[in-house]
């Protein structure tokens, strides 16, 4: 009989009463996004490191994200004109996502990550500035088998199920270029496809490694 290998993960599960992800494919208007794209979380995790320059090039998560619900409210926006000065203030509309949970994996250096989540070195915040989260850790043991993808974001793949969307993965530091990638994520969570390649939870989960978010790798 073959055992699975396993490994040994940082499992950190960061909770939000609301949380919005603006899609920056459209420009103008507020079209939000159903899960943070890898770059956002990628930052986060940055930012409670004390920045990039503390995270390797090569650093890599996994990640699930699911919410209870959405609404619409209204936000003020401060739009700058053709020449970046600023203009009128306006109201718009702004989709948000409501009781949100995302669910981040770390193989690398798991026991480092545990530190420095415990003791951020600015805010954990997920989406907009204000919108802080509260947050769980605890160790899990990822069996090298293919679990489910249910509502993990993953690579576009076969067999892979969900919405595909295309996502910013790495950022430049100076935001001059971005590297984006195209994902599946099922927003209901209910995704039974196996994802190759992945690691499995206790439950089942999948545990997919995303690409690194490094602004690295955004260099050109």
């Amino acid at each position: 009989m073959t055992v699975a290998a396993s490994v040994t993960a940082l499992e950190a599960t960061f909770k939000a009463p609301v949380a919005s992800f603006r899609n920056p494919l459209y420009s103008g208007v507020q079209v939000q996004l159903p899960c943070p794209p890898p770059s956002t979380v990628g930052g986060m995790l940055a930012a409670a490191a004390g920045g990039w320059q503390h995270v390797p090039d090569a650093f890599q998560f996994a990640m699930a994200f699911h919410s209870q619900g959405r609404g619409v409210d209204l936000e003020t926006y401060h739009p700058l004109d053709a020449k970046g000065r600023p203009t009128t203030p306006v109201p718009k509309d702004r989709e948000f996502l409501a009781f949100t949970t995302l669910t981040v994996w770390i193989t690398d250096q798991p026991d480092q990550w545990r530190r420095i989540l415990r003791r951020p070195v600015w805010p954990l915040r997920l989406g907009r500035s204000q919108d802080l989260v509260g947050l769980h850790l605890d160790a899990i043991e990822l069996v090298q088998e293919a679990g489910e993808q249910r509502g993990a974001l993953v690579e576009d793949t076969p067999g892979t199920g969900g919405t595909a969307l295309r996502l910013p993965t790495a950022i430049r530091l100076d935001r001059t270029r971005t590297v984006w990638g195209t994902y599946r994520h099922d927003a209901a969570g209910t995704a039974s496809s196996a994802v190759p390649g992945s690691y499995r939870t206790p439950t089942g989960q999948a545990v997919s490694l995303l690409p690194t978010t490094h602004p690295a790798t955004a260099e050109a």
